[in-house]
């Protein structure tokens, strides 16, 4: 079975997160809390440990992995980020908050959408979350850990019991919500929310007309 860490949720312990970040730098792939639900989790550049999620969660080729980010400095190395969408990615990170951008050249080929050359990427406010970006020095790869029956997993032992000997490593870092991230496209002029969800569109300046 998946090993399990217990980690203070508002005062993560620094060996702990080094050691999940160890994991990740290993090619080991996790589950965490975020704001949102939990999610499964691998290195950024850890091409295998990503094609481990798609087949865990059942994924195709199209479907959006999310680089979790420290910062918003660290958004615009990834991403192409205009004046507009700047001042929006300011004022909801962090936060349960998801962003399509077009990717930058920093970004291969392999990790932005194969059609679209974009990529989707956050700021998480959970504190286990965040602790585990700034330990590893660079953003990571993340997904929903979603159950078989379409749920999205709130507790690290729903999780483990769900994914059992398929991640290696759960971090328990108590109960999350179970409602998704908001999900705002910012590739045109106009930003568009594609999924409506925890983060509200009202603070950050949008409304419903801007729902896809």
């Amino acid at each position: 079975m998946s090993e399990l860490v217990h980690i203070h949720a508002q005062t993560p312990q620094p060996r702990r997160i080094e050691k999940v970040a160890s994991a990740l730098r290993a090619g080991r792939v996790i589950a965490y809390p975020t704001d949102s639900s939990y999610g499964l989790a691998c290195a950024m550049g850890d091409r295998s440990a990503m094609e481990r999620i798609r087949q865990i969660r059942g994924l195709d080729r199209d479907h959006f992995f999310t680089l979790v980010c420290r910062d918003l400095s660290e958004i615009a190395h990834y991403a192409k980020v205009e004046n507009p969408s700047f001042r929006l990615l300011k004022s909801a990170t962090p936060g349960a908050y998801t962003f399509v951008l077009k990717a930058s050249k920093q970004v291969p080929n392999w990790l932005a959408h194969p059609r679209r050359k974009t990529i989707g990427i956050r700021v998480p406010g959970h504190p286990v979350a965040r602790a585990i970006v700034d330990a590893l020095g660079e953003p990571f790869m993340t997904v929903t850990a979603v159950a078989r029956d379409d749920r999205a997993l709130s507790e690290a032992t729903e999780v483990r019991e769900e994914f059992d000997r398929q991640i290696d490593l759960v971090v328990d870092g108590g109960a999350t919500g179970v409602e998704p991230t908001t999900v705002v496209d910012l590739t045109e002029d106009v930003p568009r929310i594609l999924r409506p969800g925890k983060g509200s569109a009202e603070a950050i300046g949008l409304d419903g007309d801007e729902t896809a």
